[in-house]
């Protein structure tokens, strides 16, 4: 009988889940042809992290986010699942993997999976009580607690990405006076432009919270241990708890230490199979995926991270046939990109204008803001809608969109289109479906794209 061939999953969040579930899906007959182990240094079974913000803002509880597949459902499956399990080591050259437990794996096939870190700027402070990060159930937890302390009044969020927003609106829902200091004007800088980012911002001033922009924070100060103000280039603001959310750093720690080589941008250098690299030479049995990896940016073709779930869980399916023998290139990332933002669907495909001016992409831009539906339809909603063309190929090269419905689907479509190479000429004539009660016989995506084309004939007249 051929001997089951080993399998060891360095990480338990999205990625290593996603490589587990990809084999899953292959059938019971593959998954007996392997011997597979996952080391996870946290407590439980998969988590989902994406979900804690809006547990704090009381959607659902905490507890329902906080184990989604318990360790049972994959021992089930036949897998040695070790919670709680830190890799400290792995030797390429030998096909092992040190473990906290003195313990040392071997194996024919290792996936990297170790995610991502918060990134933490040098600030006076920053380890105060009352400080906290948000990037694991753990955060959250600690941050419910402070939050529903009886002294807490005042709330300071560092950073207006994704994670922050959504936390800020947490604390505004439980009443406590609300601040986000980020260095950029507007909110989601990396996705979306000033114009539309100033969207987000103004639905977030209504509901309440305060921006300060465009200033360095001297340091946390405190008293008796615990955070009590943030100072912002000399002016004291009150805080009884500060989050830090200047975005994420690649985990690659433990892969740099074995000599794997990383990146620019800190994620584990890869090729188009997510095979990792040392020495020079791609290693055909070890792989990396997800947070921790640098990708390769499908607009710009330079090395980038891709940073989401919707990503790890291609790149899985790359990993698991390669490891069948299946020839599965990873295609170069557009990293379509959807988030729910006080009652705002806010999504993005491609690049904006601040990333084509930085990479020598010269672009026109197509803006438009109407309803979704007939004007007797009651309960309509307005979306704002920017596509950005290459000014040369006339391809669409990027798209924000922002509305209280309807958002996701419209940026997996333009996520095709990009990938496709469509025009602003051939997408200005594409045949919409209609119906008064869901959409406009004119919709507002022709016409941003037609104010494109406008730009572009102009150009060339």
């Amino acid at each position: 009988m051929k001997m089951a061939r080993k399998i060891v999953i360095i990480g338990g969040g999205d990625a290593g889940t996603y490589t587990l579930e990809a084999i899953f899906k292959k059938g019971a007959e593959v998954l007996k042809q392997f011997d597979i182990t996952l080391v996870k240094k946290d407590k439980g079974g998969s988590a989902s992290i994406c979900a804690v913000p809006f547990a704090l803002q009381g959607v659902f509880p905490m507890k329902d986010v906080a184990e989604i597949d318990p360790p049972e459902m994959f021992v089930g499956h036949g897998i040695d699942y070790r919670a709680e399990t830190e890799a400290t080591g792995i030797n390429v050259e030998q096909s092992t993997v040190s473990l906290s437990t003195g313990d040392e794996l071997k194996y024919d096939y290792l996936v990297i999976g170790t995610g991502r870190k918060p990134r933490i700027p040098a600030i006076e402070g920053a380890d105060l009580n009352g400080v906290f990060t948000m990037s694991t159930v753990e955060d959250g937890e600690k941050i419910a607690a402070a939050m529903n302390a009886q002294d807490a009044k005042n709330a300071v969020v560092l950073g207006c990405g994704t994670i922050g927003l959504q936390v800020a609106l947490a604390f505004m829902k439980k009443g406590l006076k609300t601040t986000l200091i980020a260095g950029h004007p507007t909110p989601l800088s990396s996705s979306l432009d000033p114009d539309m980012g100033t969207i987000v911002r103004e639905r977030l001033e209504k509901e309440g919270a305060t921006f300060v922009t465009g200033k360095s924070v001297d340091a946390l100060k405190g008293d008796g241990g615990t955070v009590k103000s943030v100072v912002v280039e000399g002016e004291g603001i009150p805080a009884d708890i500060v989050v830090i959310s200047k975005g994420m750093l690649p985990n690659a720690d433990l892969a740099k230490d074995a000599g794997i080589k990383i990146g620019a941008t800190g994620g584990i250098v890869t090729d188009q199979f997510l095979h990792v690299k040392k020495g020079g030479a791609y290693i055909d049995n070890v792989y990396a995926v997800g947070d921790c990896v640098e990708v390769l940016d499908a607009i710009t073709l330079r090395p980038r991270l891709s940073q989401f779930a919707s990503s790890a869980l291609v790149q899985a399916k790359v990993i698991v046939n390669n490891i069948l023998g299946v020839s599965y290139p990873l295609e170069p990332a557009l990293s379509p990109a959807i988030a729910a933002i006080a009652n705002l669907q806010v999504g993005s495909v491609g690049i904006t204008a601040a990333t084509a001016e930085r990479c020598g992409i010269r672009v026109v831009s197509g803006k438009k803001d109407k309803p979704t539906k007939a004007r007797f339809y009651p309960g309509r909603k307005s979306m704002a809608v920017k596509l950005l063309f290459d000014a040369y190929s006339e391809r669409l090269i990027g798209a924000q969109i922002i509305s209280e419905e309807m958002v996701a689907d419209r940026i997996d479509g333009l996520c095709n289109a990009i990938r496709m190479g469509m025009t602003a000429k051939e997408l200005s004539r594409m045949e919409k479906s209609f119906d008064p009660c869901v959409s406009l016989h004119r919709d507002v995506m022709i016409d941003a794209t037609e104010k494109a084309v406008e730009q572009l004939t102009k150009g060339k007249a």
